[in-house]
């Protein structure tokens, strides 16, 4: 039996794994979404094919997040929901259009299969927006104000374009030829983009936030903190060398540019998580303040023994079968 600050701590951790794995694993196939084309039905299929295996599975995280904090956190997760129900609402809706889109894009006839391509699409975009939305209103602590309106918006566009990203290097490493050259392309733009974007939450969230600026910029702390930024800036420019190695000579390596990506990633998300930590909700709630009752967590905590790894087993599974470069879409 763990007492109660053992299991907040716990908690707290698996539900950072369920994000940080819902954010590197949807990321990828929003990312795909958002870059399918219009006017090409044959790449469509080729990105679509790309995703098809796990884009439903990777959602799996989302909800175990959401369930993680509403189990443990009940008080940080009745804050959090009412800042954000508007948005996400919305991204719920993005998230519909998408499943509702890709099961029918299957049995529709030909001449309207682009029309269902465009509403996937439509919901990739509409579902990273709103996640950005979210994280540029978590990160300035939920605050009602004009300025925080508009970081929360740029926020939107800046994770979009890290889903694009990611979504992008998943492409060169999946697709070959032509295609792939279009995703290197994507690529090189949207690191730039990414980059920029991964700065700016960073700079606001040490401006808006005495208590974060303090924790990275005091001994010991900064000795193991600051390094941070530097590798993730190192990383993306081996990214961009890599994407300019790989617009000239596609192989080896066109899976390079992922792993990186994911790199980037998971140290940012790293960063941000132990910026606000013990908070759960910046600047109001700790976990030891909204945690659940240890009695009812400690039951859980079995149940979760058993849940996540099977989740890890079934995810590392599906992408050992389902590796190597896509093969045509087919629904026979």
């Amino acid at each position: 039996m763990f007492d109660q600050e053992t299991l907040a701590v716990i908690f707290v951790g698996l539900m950072g794994l369920a994000t940080l794995m819902y954010v590197v694993l949807d990321g990828y196939d929003l990312g795909v979404g958002m870059l399918i084309p219009k006017d090409a039905p044959k790449e469509a299929d080729t990105m679509i094919a790309s995703i098809g295996p796990f884009w439903d599975a990777n959602e799996t995280w989302l909800v175990l997040a959401v369930g993680l904090l509403l189990i443990a956190f009940p008080m940080a997760h009745s804050l959090v929901l009412k800042a954000l129900y508007l948005p996400s609402a919305v991204m719920l809706i993005g998230l519909i259009l998408r499943g509702v889109a890709f099961d029918f894009r299957a049995k529709a006839a030909v001449s309207y299969r682009r029309t269902w391509n465009k509403l996937f699409k439509l919901g990739s975009y509409i579902a990273s927006l709103a996640q950005g939305y979210m994280l540029g209103l978590y990160v300035t602590g939920f605050e009602d104000s004009f300025s925080a309106t508009i970081f929360a918006i740029l926020s939107a566009v800046g994770v979009a374009s890290a889903y694009m990203l990611i979504g992008a290097t998943w492409l060169v490493m999946k697709t070959e030829g032509e295609l792939q050259q279009k995703a290197i392309k994507i690529a090189q733009r949207s690191v730039v983009i990414t980059f920029v974007g991964i700065l700016l939450v960073s700079a606001v969230n040490l401006w808006v936030n005495p208590e974060v600026y303090q924790k990275w910029f005091s001994w010991p702390y900064a000795m193991f903190l600051l390094p941070l930024p530097m590798v993730c800036c190192v990383l993306f420019v081996i990214c961009r060398l890599v994407l300019n190695h790989l617009a000239k000579q596609s192989e080896p390596g066109s899976g390079l540019p992922f792993f990186i990506v994911v790199f980037i990633f998971s140290l940012s998300f790293f960063g941000l998580a132990f910026s606000f930590f013990p908070y759960i909700v910046p600047n109001q709630l700790t976990i030891w303040e909204s945690v659940a009752a240890p009695e009812a967590l400690n039951f859980i905590l079995y149940g979760a023994i058993v849940v996540v790894p099977t989740i890890l087993c079934y995810t590392a599974y599906s992408y050992r079968v389902f590796w190597g470069k896509v093969q045509d879409l087919r629904y026979y």
